[in-house]
């Protein structure tokens, strides 16, 4: 049962309520959580375990869902990663395994080269995707000893790369980075946990890297490829819950398999928060209430099985539980605590803007549930707030590492923000966040990066209705947008979370599409009841 603010939902609200009961429904009878599928992660799978079951179909997903420039993925710089892991794949394929169809195979290794040969000379920046560092240099060399190595003949219609220079590496990447990876494997140092996720990258020694082993549902890392990489063949002592991992995820998925499953705590804590939220109160059911608390130890909960712990979904986690009336010790939050507000993880290079968006929601919350808390927190909220505001963009906006989109960053800073902040001090950026996104309205009513979505048009529509302007052009711009939402309801749009390559946590969606429908709806109902 879904209400708002305890009221049962009439009208139009009704529609939207009845969509986030089967979410939530849906949600629940899924525990492994829902992505949409990788080319990046599909094509590690079709190189390095072509005996696993839907292989045929894992290639012709590649083949599929090729650019019609050659490439994988988004534009620009996020093209990179999924083009190189695909091409090396489909490589990998015509020299081991040659399909009936080799000709379109061929044709398609054909363009995905030349894509390449732009995307690595190219002269813009590169996304802060996971591991990139790593990735980039480990599939350019795999490439080349395809095309290059005298031990490894390419088929004969791809000869002519042979004469070609070898593949080379974009500017400002370095194989430093992967060297001292490969050392710390060799010499049977542990791994951090961290990097498990990515142990694809040195898939010739995975199999024996020392101390690495599946956790109790089989997955390393919590990816597919890792995994693979792991159990190097399938008859691995010892491999037989990594296999049955494998075969689950792609029978989920039909073949092609997302970069991280599962991801239950981060697809219920997102899920949760972002409805609640938006006035919809659901209930705190047990199964609901033991997932999210299951792994909540003293340095917080991960993402899912077989990944680290980190502040992000710990974070939002907390702040989930705090909505559905479960007190829960923030504690677990300090160990991430730096002098510039708190990091992802211990040691993480750089600064996310939206963990740092989702510890001030945790903790503003727990001060706004318990005025009388520790001063560490209120202390931590001021600083929190001071942080967020110096790395606001002059535009208004806020953007961030862990995706594509900037309306998605300035969307969680501002709610908490909004929320949280102290208003004299926050209300000028705040209004500046607002002007930032009228400016970026599109003609049909959506927001976009590349074009509009459903996705970052909700993230508008949040942005907005997060402020107290009410003011004719924000109401205006409210009703575009929620006409557009209506107009697109359903449609999933492209992936832009920052994973290996970009995804689509597409429950996380979905709840982020309703909420904007019901909470603009609201107003516009009471608007027209007012006039």
């Amino acid at each position: 049962m879904t209400t708002v603010n305890g009221q049962r939902p009439t009208g139009k609200t009704a529609a939207v309520h009845g969509q986030v009961r089967d979410l939530v429904a849906e949600m629940m009878r899924d525990p492994a959580g829902r992505t949409s599928p990788s080319p990046y992660e599909t094509a590690r799978l079709v190189s390095l375990a072509p005996w696993l079951v839907g292989h045929r179909d894992r290639v012709r997903y590649l083949l599929d869902t090729q650019r019609p420039d050659g490439g994988w993925g988004p534009p620009g710089g996020y093209g990179l990663v999924p083009t190189l892991s695909a091409t090396e794949a489909l490589l990998t394929v015509l020299r081991s395994n040659p399909p009936a169809d080799m000709a379109r195979l061929a044709h398609a290794v054909d363009r995905a080269l030349v894509a390449l040969t732009g995307l690595v000379s190219g002269t813009g920046p590169l996304p802060d995707t996971p591991a990139l560092d790593l990735i980039v240099p480990a599939l350019a060399d795999r490439i080349d000893q395809h095309l290059h190595h005298p031990a490894v003949r390419p088929p004969a219609v791809l000869e002519r790369w042979q004469r070609s220079t070898p593949l080379g590496l974009p500017p400002g990447v370095t194989r430093q980075r992967l060297t001292a990876v490969r050392h710390l494997v060799v010499t049977g140092a542990p791994i951090p946990d961290k990097l498990l996720h990515a142990l694809e990258v040195v898939a010739d020694l995975a199999p024996a890297a020392g101390g690495v082993t599946p956790n109790t549902s089989g997955t390393v890392g919590a990816s597919p490829a890792a995994t693979a990489a792991w159990l190097g063949k399938p008859d691995r002592l010892g491999g037989k819950e990594a296999v049955a991992y494998l075969e689950g995820t792609v029978g989920r998925y039909g073949g092609p398999v997302p970069c991280a499953a599962p991801i239950t705590v981060f697809e219920r804590a997102w899920v949760i928060t972002i409805l609640a939220r938006a006035g919809i109160n659901l209930t705190a059911s047990p199964g609901l209430v033991d997932s999210l608390t299951a792994d909540l130890g003293a340095a917080g909960t991960p993402t899912g099985p077989g990944l680290p712990t980190d502040a992000d979904t710990t974070a939002v986690t907390l702040a989930a539980l705090g909505r559905l009336g479960i007190p829960v010790s923030t504690d677990c939050l300090w160990p991430y605590e730096t002098p510039e507000g708190f990091a992802t993880w211990p040691g993480e290079d750089g600064f996310s803007t939206t963990t740092n968006a989702h510890v001030l929601d945790a903790l503003g919350q727990r001060l706004a549930e318990q005025p009388g808390a520790q001063p560490r927190h209120r202390t931590a909220v001021r600083r929190l707030v001071a942080a967020l505001l110096d790395r606001q963009e002059l535009q208004g906006s806020w953007a961030d590492r862990w995706h594509a989109s900037n309306y998605y960053a300035t969307a969680c800073c501002v709610q908490a923000l909004a929320e949280f902040g102290d208003p004299s001090t926050v209300a000028k950026p705040l209004t500046r966040a607002v002007d930032w996104t009228l400016a970026a309205q599109r003609t049909d009513g959506g927001w976009g990066t590349w074009t509009a979505t459903a996705e970052e048009t909700a993230y508008a529509l949040h942005i907005l209705l997060a402020s107290d302007t009410r003011a004719p052009k924000v109401i205006d711009a409210v009703r575009r947008g929620h006409a557009y939402l209506c107009r697109h309801n359903g449609t999933t749009g492209p992936a832009l979370w920052h994973d290996k390559d970009l995804y689509q946590p597409t429950r996380i969606v979905r709840a982020t599409v309703l909420a904007a429908q019901h909470h603009a709806g609201r107003l516009l109902t009471s608007l027209s009841e007012c006039a």
